[in-house]
């Protein structure tokens, strides 16, 4: 199979959001999710987490609502025409959203793709903070359990759209996503590519680190025709033994990018060298998928695109056939 390789997510803001969700207690939605805003009227100032959530914004027809955003490298997965409307929004932080950056903006609103973009990491504002301020916080909260679609994503996405007054946009949007994921899914084919994904290539002797059962990136495996091969693992964060990767035997590798400083072309090359994994199905046919995993592993619009590209790398051209 060709291996297919698109823009890394280069910041570590992205990698930051994973790393708090995967230290999320299982069971419930997560702790610290902020309810839905109720307020009296639609926002007209946001300051935005990260910059796939100005993304969703711009898309839903509110984009001019968004004064700010932390974590901007969220825009490097979109296509350089998209990225261009992106770049009147001033930039708060290049990180994960300073809290007197935020409150200095003067938002009604703060919005992210995490509940954990709230008083998780050092210097971020917690939900309370920000109702102290006057200000209100949304986010996108998971659901319990496996996740094997997009669900959690469409309903951020129309939560989002009914806080804004565009009810009819949010609805809009999630049925083009859900057409494309069809698209992308369609039709009897064969059973399903089992499927190992990896943002860092441990050393030797050492763990592999990967997506679990919980969380937007095994929906996204699942709905590509792929089997997480940590899909029977509950938490969003996975650790097998190398020689247990082996026995599970992925047939395609999935590697994230923005997680370390290494790129697709460089995490693939080490996926080849090393002695343990280079033995899989996957690499010895170099079957790859490289994916931003801002569209991967959190609620983006970019989760249908994500669907169909892994789709194609997994069941070629056409996607599943």
């Amino acid at each position: 199979m060709t291996r297919r390789h698109l823009p890394p997510v280069a910041a570590a803001a992205a990698a930051a959001v994973l790393l708090a969700a995967c230290a999320a207690p299982d069971g419930g939605r997560d702790d610290g999710c902020p309810p839905r805003p109720d307020l009296d009227a639609p926002p007209e100032r946001v300051v935005t987490m990260d910059g796939g959530s100005a993304a969703l914004l711009t898309e839903l027809g509110v984009g001019g609502t968004v004064v700010g955003t932390a974590a901007p490298d969220f825009f490097d997965a979109f296509p350089a025409d998209e990225r261009a409307a992106f770049d009147r929004i001033p930039v708060v932080d290049e990180g994960t959203g300073n809290r007197e950056a935020v409150i200095a903006a003067e938002p009604d609103l703060v919005m992210g793709v995490s509940s954990y973009q709230f008083g998780a990491f050092d210097g971020t504002p917690t939900a309370e903070e920000l109702a102290a301020a006057g200000i209100a916080a949304h986010a996108a909260c998971d659901p319990p359990g496996t996740t094997e679609d997009l669900s959690a994503t469409y309903a951020f996405i129309e939560d989002t759209a009914e806080v804004f007054g565009v009810p009819g946009n949010g609805a809009a949007l999630t049925a083009r996503m859900r057409e494309r994921v069809g698209r992308a899914a369609s039709g009897p084919g064969a059973g399903p590519v089992r499927v190992l994904s990896v943002s860092v290539v441990p050393g030797s002797g050492q763990g592999v680190s990967t997506v679990g059962g919980r969380g937007t990136a095994n929906g996204v495996i699942t709905l590509a025709g792929g089997e997480n091969i940590a899909g029977d693992v509950p938490l969003r964060i996975a650790d097998l033994s190398p020689e247990e990767v082996v026995r599970r035997d992925p047939e395609a590798i999935l590697v994230l990018t923005g997680f370390s400083g290494l790129s697709g072309r460089e995490l693939v090359d080490a996926v080849l060298e090393h002695p343990v994994l280079s033995r899989t199905t996957a690499a010895r046919e170099e079957r790859f998928a490289v994916l931003p995993q801002s569209i991967v592993t959190s609620p983006s619009v970019l989760n249908a695109e994500a669907v169909a590209d892994l789709s194609e790398a997994l069941h070629g051209a056409g996607g599943r056939p």
